[in-house]
């Protein structure tokens, strides 16, 4: 934090702000300030209206009423390149980025300069200069598949600057980073203030905000419960009250019980990565009725791998078996019949077809069954009441059975998932950070849907990154270390300085 004086000048003032779609009201009469040489965070739930205030900012979106001041001087913005023009930069949640294109090129895209000639080498030496004024590392000649997420977010704010950013709107930044590149996150964007850059920083992880931020301002339901106000003088209890309008519990309750059968039996699996490399090597486990097996591990380790391993997505030596069924080298369907349920880590590319509605997202599992399935046609109007009482039940926030899943926030996106998968009883669920790039309030519904599966008899695979969640969910927890478990140990008996070592290599235990 800056800890700036109270009388330092706006860089942004918005005020007023309205904008609506159909059937909602984004943004209610928001106001927000930006200081120069502030990190000034956005807080609210997933579609509290955060991002399309700042998409108003960023131009991609006119408001229907409201005034907005950049550095004392009124503005209206008609799209993204007036407010780039203005030294307004935004850094997308999704990175727009082409991936087959080296970092330079990617910078250099949709400019005008060089217009004929590109002398590559000379504009990666420019790209160099830059990283180290503002210590974001990443190879300017690198491609962009080749990079990891906490790369590609770097060129994403090094293409910012490139363009002469002097605001940064950071939409979502640590939603897909893992904790040791939320940690140079957060350096960089010291780093950028006190080289004169304000910062927009949107979250809804309450403990980062606290971390970084000069003041804050809450959004719920569109409008602003706090303007402009000291993070610092609030508890995180408040903060999350501020959010979601009522009392959070940090700490869902888990009932004790005994497993009963085992239902999931992993054995001796071993698969590759998409490069044909070694991913999962020689893993075995079992998951018995009504237990939660938890794996923790820093990304990257295989878990993906395994996933899509145990649900039938890539091919495996060894064997998978879910009551006794083999489903190892299967088709997913076959594992969807003996009860699997999916919960991907990925809610866009893998969980949902973003262009298709909520009903027929909602039905993807079940199509062919009764009440949906008529003989060999679909009866809509039983899709329709089938996905509008899931809607109800799992409060997925909508105008309308019928709205694209695109159109959702991250929180709702995920709530679709869930309604999904679990309101047909599965007897497996394996969840694949099913909290990650969730607020407070859907992170506790989440986290007791699971219980309650668990409670019903349900056997669940949850794979995080959040320590403090597996220790609090899972019965068992198992560390992944380049692709072999290292580790196993009772949820209740679990260390989390012995948990650190094994997820770094530096320990393995028998269990």
């Amino acid at each position: 934090m800056t800890n700036l004086p109270e009388n330092t000048p706006y860089a942004v003032e918005m005020q007023d702000i309205v904008i609506r779609f159909p059937g909602v009201l984004a943004n209610d009469h928001v106001n927000f300030t930006l200081r120069k040489g502030e990190i000034h965070a956005l807080l609210g739930e997933n579609g509290a209206g955060k991002s399309t205030l700042m998409n108003v900012l960023s131009g991609m979106y006119q408001p229907e009423s409201g005034t907005i001041r950049i550095n004392g001087e009124p503005v209206s913005f008609r799209s993204p390149k007036g407010a780039i023009a203005s030294g307004i930069g935004m850094v997308h949640q999704h990175f727009m980025l082409v991936p087959t294109l080296t970092v330079t090129e990617n910078i250099l895209l949709g400019l005008n300069e060089p217009k004929f000639i590109m002398k590559l080498a000379t504009y990666d030496k420019k790209i160099q200069k830059l990283q180290e004024t503002f210590g974001l590392k990443v190879d300017p000649t690198a491609k962009i598949w080749q990079l990891s997420v906490g790369e590609q977010q770097r060129v994403e704010i090094l293409k910012t600057l490139y363009r002469g950013a002097e605001i940064l709107i950071l939409d979502e930044p640590t939603a897909v980073l893992a904790p040791q590149e939320i940690d140079e996150l957060m350096e960089t964007m010291r780093t950028l203030v006190s080289q004169g850059k304000s910062i927009i920083f949107i979250s809804h992880k309450l403990n980062e905000v606290q971390a970084v931020a000069d003041r804050l301002t809450v959004l719920r339901k569109g409008k602003a419960t706090a303007e402009g106000i000291d993070p610092q003088g609030l508890t995180r209890t408040q903060l999350a009250e501020l959010m979601v309008g009522r009392k959070v519990i940090f700490q869902v309750e888990k009932v004790e019980r005994e497993p009963g059968e085992v239902v999931l039996e992993v054995e001796n699996l071993s698969t590759t990565n998409n490069r044909g490399l070694p991913a999962v090597r020689n893993v075995s486990f079992q998951i018995q009725e009504g237990e939660i097996f938890g794996i923790a591990g820093i990304a990257g380790n295989g878990q993906s791998e395994l996933v899509e391993a145990v649900t039938g997505l890539r091919p495996i030596e060894g064997s998978v078996r879910i009551n006794g069924t083999e489903v190892g080298n299967c088709s997913p369907q076959k594992s969807i019949r003996c009860g699997l349920a999916h919960i991907p880590e990925d809610r866009t590319g893998m969980g949902t077809a973003p262009n298709l509605s909520i009903t027929k997202n909602i039905i993807m599992k079940n199509y062919a069954q009764d009440p949906i399935s008529n003989g060999w046609r679909i009866d809509y109007l039983a899709a329709h009441d089938h996905a509008a009482e899931l809607k109800e039940v799992y409060d997925i926030q909508a105008p309308t059975v019928e709205t694209m899943a695109r159109k959702l926030s991250g929180g709702n996106l995920q709530k679709l998932i869930l309604a999904r998968e679990i309101s047909g009883d599965p007897k497996l669920i394996v969840a694949m950070q099913p909290t990650r790039g969730l607020d407070v309030g859907a992170i506790e519904g989440i986290q007791r849907l699971l219980l309650e599966q668990r409670q019903k008899g349900a056997a669940i695979l949850l794979i995080s990154e959040e320590l403090e969640e597996l220790l609090m969910l899972s019965d068992r927890i198992a560390v992944i270390f380049d692709g072999e478990l290292v580790g196993e140990m009772a949820a209740s008996q679990a260390d989390l300085n012995q948990i650190g070592m094994m997820m770094t290599g530096a320990l393995r235990s028998d269990g």
